[in-house]
């Protein structure tokens, strides 16, 4: 560990890489285990991760607050069920605030490099500034959905007109009278679609494939609800304890033979048929693919905004992009103004494009050259002291993914813990209890939804499943609830 005062102190040196969800319950939860040697790398200028990026118009949470929010600390003023990306992004801020975070964050501290050195048994992380420092322990919460991932298109690059990708939204960008094109129907395009459609002249949009919606029921907290929730905690915990329950509920519905997925089918296409008369428009929003095999997205305002008459539906397949517009498969040119994308994240590359060299010069890419897979998502061999938040096989298809962050959080202090009580300077997992592990999770996945072939952002481009949780948020809870070292090597 260090030396401190002469004295040896054998609390870790610790870095964090990101300051959204998961580099803030890390380190709010170091604190508490009385670990305070840690530091923050992030390389933005605040807290708050892909919500601090994200500011597209309607940008908001599909789970509501209740589950959406720390069980450590819950916060009653929210003003909808479904936060919207400034609330959340001030409730961030909040957490930041109150554990006293912020001393310990370097914003505008873009973390290139993470190099483990076999003879110090020490991780030295280099910052895109140069530079330079050294740490016993490794913890990465850059999460899954934070480098926009852009089409491979013919042509983007000869587009006169103005482009930008919905996660680096151009605010300067007057989109009054314009007409605009967008690439994608995907979780973010079905929450500004209907916000920019009231401002532009004509709006295009180009779907590959209909996502499957479900009702969003999205409403104004009165002044009385809101009392309630601050003056009665069991009321708000009501609340969360039965979304979490039907949300858990939800899991075997993402089962390729699944009854329940029926149900969700049901209600999908009652709500298609309920808000869109037109049957022609209709079928171009029906999918014919199994319900869950994407993400099933919420929304009650995207199908009445495709019905606008300065909104076109397009399903014709993109052939090339050229200076004034959209070319598809049909020779039709669309001419537009405006090009924004909405064709969300490289999922898949998970901590890409930091390059991470573990033991013996070991590359995390090389290591990940058959998709990107861990120990309970959290760790993995040849990568000693490192610790991964939201990592391989965490996402989820219900729930929160804050209790999952959570979760690994618990697990990851238990670990340090463990090291720091212990004579080792580091700790690995065994590969061969990675490679037990990653069986088991790719066998269940082969039996989900996911594995329907629909290709998703769940999935690399050989087919190999590498983002989603097979199971319920309990079980993930379990599996976590203590580092089993067991399946470590300790070295001293």
């Amino acid at each position: 560990m260090s030396e401190k005062n002469g004295n040896k102190d054998n609390s870790p040196s610790i870095a964090i890489i990101g300051a959204g969800f998961s580099g803030l319950c890390a380190a709010i939860q170091l604190k508490k285990a009385g670990f305070h040697n840690f530091t923050i790398f992030e390389k933005g200028d605040d807290v708050g991760g892909v919500w601090r990026e994200n500011t597209y118009p309607g940008a908001a949470c599909d789970v509501p607050w209740h589950l959406y929010s720390f069980s450590f600390e819950h916060r009653t003023d929210y003003s909808c069920p479904y936060p919207e990306q400034p609330e959340i992004l001030d409730y961030q801020r909040f957490c930041a605030k109150k554990y006293d975070i912020y001393p310990h964050v370097q914003f505008n501290a873009e973390v290139v490099a993470a190099e483990y050195d076999d003879a110090q048994q020490l991780w030295h992380i280099v910052t895109d500034n140069d530079t330079r420092k050294s740490f016993n322990v490794l913890i990465t919460g850059v999460g899954q959905l934070s480098r926009p991932g852009y089409p491979r298109i013919k042509g983007v690059d000869t587009f006169k007109g103005h482009s930008f990708h919905s996660a680096e939204w151009d605010h300067d960008y007057d989109l009054n009278g314009k007409k605009a094109a967008v690439i994608g129907t995907g979780a973010s395009a079905i929450q500004f679609i209907p916000e920019i459609a009231k401002e532009v002249k004509k709006l295009k949009v180009f779907q590959r494939t209909p996502p499957y919606l479900l009702p969003r029921f999205q409403r104004q907290y009165g002044a009385f609800n809101k009392w309630l929730f601050k003056t009665f905690p069991r009321y708000r915990d009501i609340f969360r304890f039965s979304i979490y329950g039907l949300a858990e509920a939800s899991v075997p519905a993402f089962n390729d033979q699944s009854k329940l997925a029926d149900l969700f089918k049901w209600v999908s296409m009652r709500h298609l048929n309920k808000q869109v008369k037109d049957p022609g428009l209709r079928e171009k929003l029906t999918p014919d693919y199994a319900i869950g095999c994407k993400r099933i997205l919420f929304s009650s305002s995207y199908f009445p905004a495709m019905m606008r008459p300065n909104v076109d539906l397009i399903t014709d397949d993109i052939s090339h992009i050229t200076a004034d517009g959209v070319v598809t498969q049909d020779g039709q040119t669309h001419a537009v103004d405006t090009i924004i994308y909405g064709t969300g994240f490289k999922a898949t590359e998970f901590l890409a494009p930091i390059k991470i060299t573990g033991r013996e010069g070991l590359s995390l890419d090389d290591r990940w050259s058959g998709g990107a897979e861990a120990y309970k998502g959290i760790t993995l061999d040849g990568f000693p002291n490192m610790f991964m938040c939201y990592g391989p096989n965490t996402n989820l298809g219900g729930n929160s993914i804050i209790f999952m962050i959570e979760c690994q959080v618990n697990y990851i202090v238990d670990s340090v813990k463990k090291l720091a009580d212990s004579n080792a300077k580091s700790m690995e997992i065994r590969s061969e209890v990675v490679a037990e592990f990653n069986q088991k999770i790719q066998h269940e996945l082969e039996h989900s939804v996911w594995n329907l072939g629909c290709g998703s952002w769940y999935q690399t481009a050989d087919g190999k499943i590498t983002n989603n949780w097979p199971g319920t948020n309990t079980r993930y809870k379990r599996i976590t609830s203590e580092a089993d070292l067991e399946h470590y090597k300790l070295t001293a």
